[in-house]
């Protein structure tokens, strides 16, 4: 999560906590239901890098899903119900820190990555093609890069990656990196934040102009919601975010030319994340990359979402598993 979605988060937050007044039943209800959905359709296992869960979805040639910032398997599976629909098995790992998945001393991509592996040998499987949005295109471009003969293809979607020409972010000061780690930390304020300060979310957390959710199909709105209230429990996610801050406000470059798998990046203009930017780095640096830019949308791609998993599905299947 760059850090200009951590200051607005945090200035977020600091409203909520002034606000007060918040319904107690209506939360308890609403954590109980993120719980209990948290609480089913994944599984565990110990990997060298600590425990990794997963959960999976659909049926056929496989494709592992790695979930963004907020995210989880869960949120990996909900993001890719067309592709599970089309005929695809989908296999969505919770990343470091996110749900039931340990936290290793070296949080890094390059070590995700490394953790996937073992998840594919528990599986029984030896190549696939991997699909990594937002912030979980990082560990997706580090498994194509460190394990080649292990990735069939790479899907990237809304990098949260290098690009040269995209903006450095401002450090925090002392006030705001205390208010998001409050926001993180506390599933009370981060729901009264969803409450009182849907349209700030939906600017910060998901960089997207909320003009264009409140003028998307109802399917589309349901959509956006869905992701935002499927972050809750934050508390349980709240390692994973951080060190998401960590490594994507300023994104280490990767060595993309020695990428070998066939490659497509999706991206949008008006992302707020300017992950326009790294699809476009990562077109000219990963020879024959197919790349597609929809002009608007924001980094949760409004209106396209029908198209881009399309696209996505047309991809795998004309290239060889």
């Amino acid at each position: 999560m760059p850090s200009r979605r951590a200051v607005l988060l945090g200035a977020a937050a600091a409203g909520v906590l002034a606000g007060g007044g918040v319904a107690t039943a209506s939360f308890r209800r609403a954590l109980a239901a993120a719980e209990a959905r948290i609480s089913r359709g994944s599984s565990t296992i110990e990997t060298g890098f600590g425990t990794m869960e997963w959960g999976e979805g659909g049926s056929g040639p496989p494709i592992l899903m790695i979930h963004g910032t907020g995210g989880g398997f869960d949120q990996g599976l909900a993001f890719c119900r067309r592709l599970s629909a089309d005929g695809f098995r989908v296999i969505a790992p919770s990343r470091f820190g996110y749900l039931r998945s340990g936290y290793p001393d070296d949080p890094s991509s390059a070590r995700q990555a490394d953790a996937f592996v073992d998840l594919l040998d528990h599986l029984g499987i030896e190549k696939l093609p991997v699909a990594g949005g937002s912030a979980g295109a990082l560990s997706a471009i580090e498994f194509a890069i460190r394990h080649p003969d292990r990735c069939s293809a790479l899907i990237t979607i809304v990098p949260a990656t290098y690009a040269p020409e995209r903006p450095s972010f401002q450090p925090m000061s002392w006030w705001q990196e205390k208010t998001m780690r409050a926001m993180l930390e506390s599933d009370l304020l981060f729901w009264a934040a969803l409450g009182t300060a849907r349209d700030t979310m939906i600017g910060t957390m998901l960089a997207t102009d909320p003009a264009l959710v409140s003028k998307a199909s109802a399917e589309e709105q349901a959509r956006i919601g869905e992701i935002l209230s499927g972050i809750l429990p934050v508390s349980h996610r709240s390692r994973g975010l951080l060190n998401d801050a960590r490594l994507a406000s300023d994104p280490a470059r990767s060595e993309l030319e020695r990428i070998r798998a066939p490659t497509l990046a999706i991206s949008v203009e008006d992302d707020r994340f300017g992950t326009a930017d790294a699809a476009r780095h990562i077109a000219r640096e990963v020879p024959g990359t197919r790349l597609v830019v929809y002009p608007t949308g924001g980094h949760v791609w409004v209106g396209h979402d029908e198209e881009l998993f399309a696209e996505v599905a047309r991809f795998v299947r004309s290239r060889p598993m």
